[in-house]
């Protein structure tokens, strides 16, 4: 039997803040913004009898999981994890989802495009990738997002650095001044 892990997290939080962000994925001053955010959804408040338990404790379990990839991720061993039910986790992933989703124009912003963060943005584009793209890409950090199996066509092309398939993730928008000559 493994004691739960959940709450090694205050320590890791104060002390070996590096392990903090190998278990969430997320930094602890990060983790303390995001549940300020999110603390006050109606979600984590019930009229019911049975109490929940502290939203901090549902995003870590939440964060945990979703940081994780195959049999690490599965519900029984978020659940070990946490020393939570099975049930515990579905539904902790269920409220923090809804109250992320419902913040998402604060969690998602995009400077607007005379800014000096877009042009910081666009230098650093250009300077990164090819200069094409200096004022196209407003771009999520590439990171991979894990296949569930080898794909059949091509399957090895897939195979990245951690020894895993996946898919990088780019996002690319067109910026406001070139989007009209787009859309027409």
């Amino acid at each position: 039997m493994r004691s739960l892990q959940l709450g090694l997290l205050d320590h890791f939080a104060d002390h070996r803040p590096h392990l903090f962000l190998r278990r969430l994925r997320v930094w602890p001053e990060v983790f303390d913004r995001i549940l300020d955010q999110i603390s006050s959804h109606p979600i984590f408040h019930s009229s019911s009898e049975n109490c929940q338990l502290p939203v901090a404790i549902q995003l870590a379990t939440f964060l945990f999981c979703a940081g994780h990839y195959g049999n690490v991720a599965l519900p029984e061993d978020v659940a070990q994890w946490a020393g939570v039910s099975v049930g515990s986790v579905i539904n902790f992933t269920n409220r923090v989802m809804v109250a992320i989703l419902d913040e998402h124009d604060t969690f998602v912003n995009i400077p607007p495009h005379y800014s000096e963060d877009m042009e910081r943005a666009r230098t650093f584009t250009e300077s990164q990738t090819c200069p094409a793209w200096r004022n196209r890409v407003f771009a999520a950090d590439g990171s991979s997002i894990p296949l569930f199996e080898k794909p059949q066509i091509f399957g090895e092309s897939f195979y990245d650095r951690k020894s895993r398939y996946s898919l990088n993730c780019q996002v690319c928008i067109p910026m406001h001044a070139e989007w009209n000559t787009y859309r027409s």
